[in-house]
């Protein structure tokens, strides 16, 4: 952990927790903080000691920061996520950078809040396995740095759901957005390679990307915050036997801490954000994720199946995996080649410099695995793209 705190002490030196981060709008900064959790210099300073802290793992193992770790774009690099006792999840653990700017929490937006989500894994049987949050808060409640520190920020003696709160503020302070692109965005043609400048055309029309995930000056995130099925491993499902057994298991027992059990530990959980609503127009829907700094969180989607950028558009590129409930605005696209290779040329210049060492270094890798295996690549299925909407649904 110490080699993640003096990461995090590189990427934030000195900061000022009250000051708009560079590369966000302070409307934007504004309107990220809760009423009753205003950053504080002392709400966040508990929120990062408690970030990095295995006592709230049931067996002292995990932390926050195992899955979120700072070195690794605050994320594992893994496809799913192993908690305590070398349990593995379904879920691909997003990164923690950037998650202010999110209206909902979780791939399937379940939690309502940041304040409210940083409290659900440290129950979850398999992330961090405390029975209840009077477990969690008897694990850290007999430190003196700990109280005080609770006293400091909240007026209060240690509590589960102020863990929430504190953990929320630090990672409200863990904005990244002063990208090669937003400079671009504010009119510096300059900032991005001829390569990424086509790849931003293309993004915005044959790519279709920004239907999804808008961008310009006042959104430079790149998220509609919207839920959407997108046919990422679709073709394994049973959605209608799936959708039968979680309202089933729903019935039985709605509760919020079961609702996570199920997302996360079984196969229930591929039904998205329907587990949330009931709704069958969101079975197989996920997060719309934030682009910024996408080139350093691989590997991608919900499940983590696709390791490489490249992968993520020759999935797209062919309309992704064939399913009754998938998005109608995903639809081959024949993008050729080249045109891949801009698109993700694009998707790496979102990324904040202060990762430019790590972004090249993972360009590069994924560039390597791209030239040896493309396993989402069908271009029988992408140039079907070119074809009329008459001679696709005939068979032309």
């Amino acid at each position: 952990m110490a080699f993640q705190m003096a990461e995090l002490a590189r990427l934030l030196p000195g900061q000022d927790e009250t000051q708009v981060p560079a590369g966000l709008d302070y409307v934007v900064f504004d309107a990220t903080q809760p009423a009753d959790n205003v950053l504080t210099a002392e709400r966040v300073a508990l929120g990062r000691k408690l970030y990095f802290d295995v006592r709230l793992s049931a067996d002292g193992s995990v932390s926050c920061a195992t899955c979120h770790d700072v070195t690794r774009g605050f994320t594992d690099q893994r496809p799913t996520s192993e908690g305590i006792g070398g349990q593995v999840g379904k879920r691909n653990a997003p990164t923690t950078m950037n998650v202010a700017l999110l209206q909902t929490l979780f791939w399937d937006g379940r939690s309502p809040s940041l304040d409210h989500q940083a409290t659900q894994p440290v129950l979850n049987p398999i992330e961090m396995g405390h029975p209840d949050g009077d477990a969690a808060v008897r694990a850290i409640a007999g430190d003196p740095d700990y109280q005080q520190q609770f006293q400091a920020a909240y007026g209060r003696e240690v509590n589960y759901l102020d863990i929430g709160r504190a953990l929320g503020a630090f990672e409200r302070t863990l904005v990244f957005m002063d990208s090669p692109f937003r400079r671009f965005l504010q009119g510096d043609a300059s900032a991005i390679s001829a390569e990424a400048r086509e790849g931003w055309r293309l993004f915005n029309e044959e790519g279709r990307c920004v239907t999804c995930h808008p961008l310009n000056t006042g959104n430079p995130f790149g998220t509609d915050n919207r839920f959407h099925n997108i046919g990422v491993s679709a073709s394994q499902q049973d959605f209608e036997s799936l959708a039968a057994t979680a309202l089933r298991a729903l019935a039985e027992d709605p509760s919020e801490q079961k609702l996570d059990e199920l997302a996360l530990g079984t196969d229930l959980g591929e039904l998205g954000r329907f587990m949330v609503t009931r709704n069958r127009s969101d079975i197989g829907n996920f997060r719309t994720p934030i682009l910024a700094n996408i080139g350093i969180t691989a590997p991608y989607m919900h499940d983590g199946t696709m390791p490489t950028l490249w992968d993520v558009v020759d999935h797209y590129n062919k309309g992704g995996e064939a399913n009754l409930y998938l998005d109608g605005g995903v639809e081959a696209l024949a993008l050729s080649d080249r045109q891949i290779d801009d698109l993700v040329a694009f998707l790496f210049s979102m990324t904040d410099d202060r990762f430019a060492a790590q972004n090249d270094a993972a360009m590069a890798a994924q560039r390597a695995a791209a030239a040896t295996e493309r396993r989402f690549r069908d271009t029988a299925l992408a140039m079907r793209g070119k074809l009329t909407f008459e001679d696709r649904i005939t068979g032309q």
